[in-house]
């Protein structure tokens, strides 16, 4: 388990440096490091800190959107310009990361900087897939150019895949130079293998986003999984401890527990592990044994499980008061609780449903690969693992365990969304197959409740940009402002 306050205040100094003098050419504060002062070993950890804190801001702006969680009272979320995670990407992460591209070409430390570019490709990665157009060739320069152009998101997804490979080839290569990369790596603590598995696991999941486009192929996913995770162990993540608490322990605990606002469970993800939406066939089984960890009913008089309709107004699907909020000392909501980007169980979720697609399977289409449905089986015993519980019963369900000649696509789609609980990757799958209820069961649009909404009856497909880069770059910004109901390129036919 990482631990990683140590790096809080050098986090906090690293964002405040990187957006002074190079970002507003305000005075630089006392405190605050010049670049000649740091070593390379200081950048990392604040970077990969606010990598994955991006990873939870994005969440954050789409978890209401694909109905894993609603606001208080069962409330759907309106537009959002995620901003939180705006700042992550560009105040904090960027900059810094292009200071240890500098630092590591002066030193010969390529591993360092293909580490960097890793980095570089997740959070560019997770920009263009909330923004679509984002600043990429000019962003990170400063006063000399503080009103930065937009890339295309296809321009973006090349640079992405052109960093991830060539992270590959360097990380495989030597690093003669005297840098060595320990507790500062986060995640991995230097470890070179892992860190190429991360990027190979990281190509396979942005390549599928383009399966549907008809830019990659399938079979081009498989060979990138094939040099991916191995295991659990191989998890992209951070944990938080008592003196840093998890964010989301904060916002959905400790807030509920204070009486301010927090989010409750959506009736979506319930209703896929209640037995409502995939009615359990054994006796042994009542609810997915992973539900537990995730939340928790609020009436003790209660015994059945029931979310919130997204817009509901406080109600379960069959009318009755919802009554599940997260819980309490849950995997994601215990004080020391991760924050995962990318896992085992997800590549091999990507891979079942590559497999299928390579197969000529489609939304409707039933059957697989001996090879695809090992890769859904695998995927949900790493799932249950992960979240430290036992998934025997589960798998011997004959409404889990389908057979490779009865394996669809809600089948993996649903294994994947739940596993992927409180993951942004989650709105890239619902805009892939374009929120239909044929690969995510039982999933309809969230209510209006006043019937006054500008989008009603459409799905939110990205965020706006937000008022600060608005009201910094705005002409800039006017060229490539979209409604959110918008598809993004990839999404689009």
């Amino acid at each position: 388990m990482r631990k990683f306050n140590k790096y809080f205040f050098l986090a906090l100094l690293l964002g405040v440096f990187s957006c002074s003098d190079d970002y507003f050419d305000v005075n630089t504060p006392s405190a605050t490091a010049d670049v000649e002062q740091l070593r390379i070993n200081d950048l990392l950890a604040p970077v990969i800190f606010h990598t994955v804190e991006g990873q939870y801001s994005a969440e954050l702006a789409f978890g209401n959107y694909v109905q894993n969680f609603a606001g208080q009272g069962g409330t759907a979320a309106g537009e959002t310009t995620a901003a939180g995670l705006w700042a992550d990407v560009y105040l904090y992460a960027l900059p810094n990361i292009e200071v240890i591209k500098d630092k590591a070409a002066d030193a010969g430390a390529s591993h360092y900087a293909a580490i960097a570019d890793i980095l570089k490709a997740m959070n560019l990665g997770m920009a263009t897939d909330t923004w679509d157009y984002i600043p990429m060739n000019e962003a990170s320069m400063g006063v000399e150019n503080l009103f930065p152009d937009f890339n295309a998101q296809e321009e973006v997804y090349t640079e992405v895949f052109s960093l991830l490979d060539a992270a590959i080839a360097d990380l495989q290569g030597p690093d003669d130079s005297t840098v060595n990369i320990g507790r500062e790596d986060l995640v991995y603590q230097g470890n070179i293998d892992q860190w190429i598995r991360a990027a190979y696991t990281i190509k396979a999941r942005y390549q599928l986003h383009l399966v549907q486009k008809g830019v990659i192929s399938p079979n081009e996913v498989l060979a990138s999984l094939e040099n991916g995770f191995t295991s659990n162990d191989d998890d992209f993540q951070i944990f938080y401890d008592d003196r840093s608490i998890n964010p989301r322990y904060a916002q959905e605990v400790l807030a509920r527990n204070t009486g301010n606002f927090h989010n409750v469970l959506a009736s979506q993800i319930v209703s896929m592990m209640n037995g409502n939406y995939y009615p359990f066939e054994s006796d042994a089984l009542e609810i997915d044994p992973r539900l537990p960890v995730f939340g928790e009913i609020d009436n003790s008089e209660d015994t059945e499980w029931r979310g919130y309709v997204s817009g509901g107004g406080g109600v379960a699907p069959n009318g009755e008061p919802a009554n599940v909020q997260f819980a309490d000392g849950g995997y994601y909501t215990r004080v020391d609780a991760p924050i995962v980007v990318i896992s085992y169980a997800e590549a091999q979720f990507i891979k079942a449903e590559a497999e299928f697609l390579a197969n000529g399977g489609t939304a409707t289409s039933t059957g697989t690969t001996p090879a695809g449905y090992e890769a859904y089986l695998e995927g949900i015993r790493a799932s249950m693992a992960k979240y430290g519980v036992n998934g025997s019963d589960y798998l011997d369900d004959p409404v889990v365990d389908v057979g490779a000649d009865n394996l669809m696509l809600h089948h993996i789609m649903k294994e994947k969304y739940i596993h992927n609980f409180l993951n942004p990757e989650t709105f890239v799958d619902f805009r892939r197959y374009d929120f239909s209820e044929e690969v995510f069961t039982g999933l309809t649009i969230r209510e209006e409740e006043d019937g006054t909404g500008d989008f009603e009856g459409e799905w939110f497909r990205r965020a706006t940009y937000p008022s600060t880069e608005v009201n910094r770059n705005g002409e800039v910004v006017e060229q490539y402002q979209e409604s959110p109901v918008t598809p993004v390129w990839w999404d689009a036919e």
